[in-house]
């Protein structure tokens, strides 16, 4: 009985698989990808490229990002699967790229809106918008910019009022910042430049 213990359990390793495949190295800005899996199930690799298309910050301006990425060491370990971003309940939420909504609706009691990012492979990259109050129905087709819904004022984790972004292709969870191009990321403060031609009063 023993040494069907042992052989079984040295089949199951050998099987497993590998630990590069739950996470994959990101390109363009991403910091990995967590693989999920359902009981039994076995993860498999997942192509973690994320075009920068997006075109805005999900909500107004540039937001305070309140937690950032934080990739788990194992697909059910501790970490943090996305971006929290500071808004106010009310405040709008705006799609970050053109895409179809997938999902919106309501999950454990919190409003969820997902949006597949047109152009993206296959299978597309998913954005995930969460508390949110939808205000886009299942399959709407949706532009960069556009108002998809309205933060709610409940079921947020953060310690302050915030939404929380994330990013997804198929079951793997990806680094939302890495929609956005550097321009938009990295914005410095605006600056007045002189105008030639134009006389001092």
């Amino acid at each position: 009985m023993r040494l069907a213990l042992v052989v079984a359990l040295t089949v199951a390793a050998l099987l497993a698989p590998p630990a590069s495949r739950l996470f994959a190295a990101g390109t363009a800005g991403s910091s990995g990808a967590v693989v999920g899996a359902a009981a039994g199930a076995r993860p498999t690799a997942v192509d973690d490229t994320v075009p920068a298309v997006g075109r805005t910050w999900p909500v107004g301006g540039r937001p305070r990002v309140l937690r950032g990425w934080e990739p788990p060491a194992s697909v059910y370990g501790p970490g943090h699967r996305g971006v929290d971003l500071a808004a106010a309940p009310g405040t709008p939420v705006r799609a970050v790229a053109d895409g179809r909504v997938s999902f919106a609706g309501r999950v454990a009691g919190k409003g969820v809106v997902s949006v597949e990012l047109t152009g993206t492979g296959e299978p597309p990259l998913r954005t995930t918008y969460e508390p949110v109050r939808a205000s886009v129905p299942q399959d709407a087709e949706v532009t960069a910019g556009e108002v998809i819904g309205t933060v709610e004022a409940g079921g947020s984790h953060c310690t302050a009022p915030c939404v929380h972004w994330g990013l997804l292709r198929s079951e793997a969870y990806l680094d939302p910042l890495s929609l956005l191009p550097p321009w938009l990321l990295h914005r410095g403060p605006s600056r007045l430049l002189p105008v030639l031609g134009v006389p001092l009063p």
